[in-house]
């Protein structure tokens, strides 16, 4: 067996390591000139993906085999030596894999991979170093691991240089130019200010500007016209809702509790939708903004009960870790909903803010990433006081009354008030039943009016069988509230009103309001165990609270069990100030690729979620971390962040595509143009509504209910067009328009939403109800603007068409925020004759009725709007 380096120390090899090693290990190889596979860096990779779960992650070993080692590949198993290096031909493991005997199941090893290790084999079995004496059980971390790019630490690299310096308008045009240099490219034309306008408008409102503020910002010639125009949009009441929108996503942010087909609601989930909103809106840092949802209740020192408002809005912030579904209430296995609910709250947690999925090491080490079991519950136990399984609180029973002390006592004394009303009213209608009952007893035999009284005053329930077939066999005299209206109306009468006064009393009581959120009990510090094979009922060893180990060197991952200072374990305190301490690996990386991705349509990492080695790699590595580290020392300030982008030359590039650019760089990863997006599901809906003019930008509050329609599809409430985000979002419920342009349905977040062309969305937009409310709304206003002259009524359809002409510009302004050209001018007043002669034809249809000139107008029109409402100009953003 051979190795290429002189031995290491044993601590040396999980060591954090320098920069300089990631251009070593980071790629398939780790020896740059040698073209030779090496154990450590190409086959471990392999094998951990496929064999290490049965071969070594475990004591027990399948088969006596452990593959963690060369020496014990050689050494074999049961089977004798799985390998012999130099001789694929011997090579047991080889012979096992071509056969396709191992692994077991159907996820094979590709044929590259077994092409890898046939060629390592045959040159040696090389490894990079020797190998250690020992080993501790499970896969461990080896350096080559912690030196993927995602986990080195964070520094902010030079700008490099670049020829045309004239094009750097901010340092990410440098990192962008330099790489497009680099295949002999540069940047594309910038994109006019019509286009400019539009595409800042919709990243930071997500609504369309209008066409009087396009046509002011094309004619603006200040200079600064564009920074201004940034900060107007920054300041918009309407900014905090679009990207609260991106964030919501990866909170996995729903307006029901799912897990189950009851799919209850969560009637108080929105008061967190409104506190990202706000928080987004006031620009609040980012470091806050993730302490106060990771443990904003650690902030609060119980009891949590008559608090002001900023204590209330920290609380409100852990709504972030209540998002996941929850059906622990009267679920069949109680125990396994909890721990799902845990499970789930980490995979939001985990690939938010970290670009993981730790979920995959639940139940074994993580196949292809460094994340040993062990990791997966050292977080797990980072929440375990607040979501401990064996200490669980329902839904309903983690609401936090909002109920003051001085509501208690002004709904004390309204009671009081109200108890002193219901007294007269109950006095009067003693009465009232009283004097009924004896003018009724004057209709009974005398002999039986004592009998009679003393049934009739006895209460129901204490009646003797013989005062109970009494009353039955003369129920006349069995006078109660419900009934005297019957023997005296203006009793009845009197008493209903006392009694609606008493209501109305009442009703003045304050009304006890909730939150939504996650609290943990003081001094409750449970002991979180590994499950084996992530069975909740194989509880092993012990783990304490920690970070991912390799986030940090060796041994520095670790979060302190119990903090001193808080009547609450500060656990989940301290693992939020170790994220947001501008320096961690993944969090800065994270973040700042999400926001770029919001900008661009596509992440410097693509995966969002993942990065680590099923990812895809960053395209631009130095941007990436400059960006993180900008992000961290501009204060953490999302909208500085988005003034740095949107100022840069490469967010202000037309779309425009060039062939040299499309010959070496088609999917444009290099940014040597701008991309065409298509608006979001919410962003289209909120489009057509705007252009509508039906678009209520009430902010904030509950939200609107969503029910099924006539043919069961699932729609908002048609009297409330509210922004989609204030539309309800129940997992059971989804909205059909916003389902057909690929919105979410939380089973657990989305860090990416597909962008779709489906023959669906074709569908809605020509047949669905709301696109045709829409149109027709559009219509209305448009001929409201410009209304045609009275005598088109008697004209014909070419000469109404063109009387139309005011009406279809204000159409397009109002859907496209500009005029039609010649051309689009043209062809709507000929669509719209034709349109006429099909609603009003010359000669009369038989068993048809033309439509009225006004009403035939307003449809013609209205099927030119659908048109306007559903072209590619209004779904996309150049």
């Amino acid at each position: 067996m051979l190795h290429s380096r002189a031995r290491p120390s044993r601590s040396s090899l999980a060591a954090w390591l320098p920069a300089a090693l990631v251009a070593l290990t980071c790629w398939p190889s780790a020896v740059a000139d040698d073209p030779v596979p090496l154990f450590e860096a190409d086959i471990r990779p392999i094998l951990r993906a496929h064999c290490l779960d049965c071969h070594g992650a475990e004591e027990e070993l399948n088969g006596g085999l452990d593959l963690r080692l060369v020496r014990s590949m050689a050494k074999g198993g049961d089977s004798g030596p799985a390998l012999v290096a130099g001789d694929p031909g011997a090579s047991l493991l080889l012979a096992r894999v071509r056969a396709g005997e191992m692994p077991p199941g159907n996820a094979k090893m590709t044929p590259a991979e077994v092409a890898t290790l046939e060629r390592w084999v045959a040159s040696g079995a090389r490894t990079a170093r020797p190998e250690p004496e020992t080993l501790p059980p499970g896969l461990g971390i080896t350096p080559e691991e912690r030196a993927w790019w995602a986990f080195q630490p964070l520094a902010r690299p030079a700008a490099p240089e670049v020829r045309q310096p004239d094009l750097v308008t901010t340092p990410i045009d440098a990192f962008v130019l330099a790489r497009l240099e680099r295949d002999g490219l540069s940047f594309g034309p910038l994109a006019d200010r019509a286009t400019l306008i539009r595409r800042a408008t919709f990243d930071l409102t997500g609504l369309p500007p209008s066409a009087d503020e396009v046509d002011a910002f094309v004619a603006d010639p200040d200079p600064a016209a564009y920074d201004k125009l940034l900060d107007r949009l920054l300041a918009s009441p309407h900014y905090g809702e679009r990207q609260a929108r991106h964030w919501l996503d990866a909170a996995g942010y729903a307006d029901s509790s799912g897990a189950n087909q009851d799919d209850p609601k969560r009637p108080y989930a929105w008061k967190y939708r409104d506190w990202v909103i706000r928080a987004l809106a006031a620009d609040m840092p980012l470091d806050r903004f993730l302490v106060e949802q990771l443990a904003g209740d650690e902030l609060v020192p119980p009891p949590h009960a008559n608090l002001d408002a900023a204590a209330l809005d920290r609380l409100t912030a852990t709504g972030f870790l209540r998002m996941a579904a929850d059906g622990t209430a009267g679920a069949a296995d109680p125990e396994a909903a909890r721990h799902a609910v845990v499970a789930d709250t980490l995979a939001i947690v985990s690939t938010a803010l970290l670009g993981l999925s730790v979920n995959c090491a639940q139940c074994h080490d993580h196949r292809y990433d460094p994340i040993p079991q062990a990791d997966h519950y050292a977080l797990r136990a980072i929440f375990a006081p607040a979501l401990d399984p064996a200490a669980w609180k329902t839904p309903s029973e983690r609401l936090l009354s909002l109920f003051t002390d001085a509501d208690r006592a002004r709904s004390a004394e309204i009671e009081a008030e109200a108890v002193a009303a219901q007294k007269t009213v109950d006095d009067k209608q003693a009465e009232a039943i009283g004097k009924a009952l004896e003018k009724e007893l004057e209709k009974h035999p005398e002999e039986l009016r004592e009998r009679l009284r003393t049934a009739a005053k006895t209460p129901a329930g204490t009646r003797t069988p013989e005062q109970v077939q009494l009353l039955k066999e003369r129920p006349s005299a069995d006078i109660t509230p419900g009934v005297l209206y019957q023997y005296d109306q203006p009793a009845a009468d009197e008493l209903k009103k006392l009694a609606e006064g008493v209501a109305a009393i009442r009703a003045k009581k304050p009304v006890e309001d909730f939150l939504h959120v996650l609290t943990e009990p003081p001094g409750h510090l449970p002991v979180t165990r590994v499950l084996h094979r992530g069975d909740h009922r194989q509880p092993k060893g012990e783990v304490g609270p920690a970070d991912l180990q390799v986030t940090g060197p060796e041994g520095e991952t670790a979060i302190a069990a119990d903090d001193s200072a808080l009547p609450t374990s500060g656990r989940r305190l301290a693992w939020a100030r170790r994220l947001t301490s501008g320096r961690h690996p993944l969090l800065g990386r994270v973040l700042a690729n999400r926001f770029w991705m919001q900008h661009f349509g596509r992440g410097i990492v693509a995966t969002p979620a993942d990065f680590g080695r099923l990812g895809e790699r960053p395209t631009h590595p130095e941007l990436l971390d400059w960006l993180a580290v900008e992000l961290a020392d501009s204060g953490w300030s999302l909208k500085q962040f988005h003034r740095l982008v949107m100022r840069s030359t490469a967010y202000r590039q037309a779309t425009t595509r060039r062939a040299e650019l499309d010959a070496v760089d088609a999917d444009n990863r290099l940014l040597g143009r701008m991309a065409v997006r298509r608006l979001d599901a919410e962003g289209v809906r909120d489009r057509m509504l705007a252009a509508s003019g039906a678009l209520d930008p009430t902010p904030f509050g509950a939200p609107v209910p969503v029910s099924a329609d006539d043919t069961g599809e699932f729609v908002a409430d048609p009297a409330k067009p509210r922004r989609s985000i204030y539309v309800e979002q129940r997992r059971s419920m989804p909205v059909a328009f916003l389902a057909a342009f690929d919105a979410p349905v939380m089973e657990t977040n989305c860090l990416r939403r597909p962008s779709s062309t489906v023959a669906g969305q074709a569908l809605v937009l020509m047949n669905g109800p709301f696109a045709l409310e829409q149109a027709r709304l559009l219509a209305d206003k448009a001929l409201a603007a410009a209304p045609p002259p009275a005598e088109a009524d008697a004209l014909g359809p070419g000469s109404v068409a063109a009387l139309l002409e005011p009406a279809v510009e204000q159409a397009w302004r109002r859907a496209l925020a500009r005029s039609p050209d010649a051309a689009e001018r043209r062809e709507a007043l000929a669509f719209l004759a034709d349109q006429l002669a099909i609603l009003r034809p010359a000669d009369p249809v038989p068993g048809r009725e033309p439509a009225a000139p006004a009403a035939a107008r307003a449809e013609a029109l209205a099927n030119l709007c659908q048109q306007l409402l559903s072209c590619n100009e209004l779904l996309y953003v150049d």
